[in-house]
């Protein structure tokens, strides 16, 4: 894992936090879900199933670190 990862700690993201992959920068923002995967909007990071993978380059979930505010 790296810095700025959640560690895989799903109680350490809060519900509505974006998280941008490591690998290729895709962004998954809960309030959008994932269509590739159909997840549905408004479902947070830490809801999503086990095997989920980025939707754009397949890195696993904890490739993905929380973006933080601008």
């Amino acid at each position: 894992m790296f810095e700025g990862s959640y560690l895989g700690d799903g109680s350490r993201i809060a519900e509505d936090a974006r998280l941008e992959c490591g690998i290729c920068w895709h962004v998954y923002d809960p309030a959008e879900g994932d269509e590739v995967w159909q997840i549905a909007p408004g479902t947070p990071f830490s809801a999503l199933p086990d095997h989920w993978s980025c939707p754009n380059c397949d890195a696993p979930r904890h490739k993905f670190m929380v973006v933080g505010d601008a």
